[in-house]
């Protein structure tokens, strides 16, 4: 039955869409042809593709009246902010080049297991966390971009792609001796999460401040 309903609709389709000229041929009667003149023609057109938009998670389609399908939406993303300063008895000059040398990273951020700087590119590094709570093994891997930094004052990055993350380390001279740094890790998280990760704040503050302890240790042994 619906191949029969389509054929029947090609057939018509063809005959409204047929030059006037080919009816004006075969018309004997000069008041058939002026009617047949007066028909308007129709363009056969194909229906409109349906082509993929990306969003945020992967791939969805346009709506179409043909399928009647709707695309689903990404989820609305928030940025979660922690920062944590400390006061370290080192010359700013020391912290900041410990800091800048990113490979040396997990020897100070345990949950940080390895950052590998891309050869060809030295702007970009590989990083990879692993984080035990819960009782489970978390992993989380991502490739960054170190942004152009002011020497003795800033390092920040953002992530390009994998977990999505940006950060910096800021520097603050207090006297010739001593400096404060200060550090900021920014995540992205579903807004539905956002009660959760607010919950888990502390956590995180209380990491990264155990991590710039160790820094703080480690940078001595450089400025000694």
């Amino acid at each position: 039955m619906l191949l029969i309903m389509s054929t029947a609709a090609s057939t018509s389709i063809a005959h409204f869409s047929t030059p006037a000229s080919l009816h004006l041929s075969t018309a004997k009667n000069k008041k058939a042809a002026l009617l047949l003149n007066s028909i308007p023609t129709c363009k056969i057109t194909s229906p409109p593709s349906i082509s993929k938009v990306q969003y945020g998670y992967g791939y969805s389609k346009r709506s179409s009246i043909l399928t009647g399908f709707k695309p689903f939406s990404s989820p609305v993303m928030e940025w979660q902010d922690c920062t944590v300063k400390m006061e370290i008895d080192v010359p700013v000059g020391v912290a900041y080049k410990l800091y800048s040398d990113r490979e040396s990273i997990p020897r100070w951020m345990p949950f940080i297991s390895s950052v590998q700087v891309l050869k060809d590119k030295p702007d970009l590094s590989r990083w990879s966390l692993k984080y035990k709570a819960l009782g489970q093994e978390l992993e989380y891997s991502w490739l960054a971009r170190n942004m152009q930094p002011t020497p003795n004052q800033k390092i920040h990055w953002r992530s390009l792609e994998g977990l999505p993350n940006r950060g910096s380390v800021r520097f603050f001279p207090r006297g010739s001796s001593s400096c404060q740094v200060e550090l900021t890790v920014s995540y992205e998280v579903p807004q539905i999460l956002t009660p959760l990760a607010a919950a888990l704040q502390p956590l995180l503050e209380s990491l990264l401040r155990g991590g710039l302890e160790k820094f703080a240790t480690l940078a001595k042994t450089f400025a000694d």
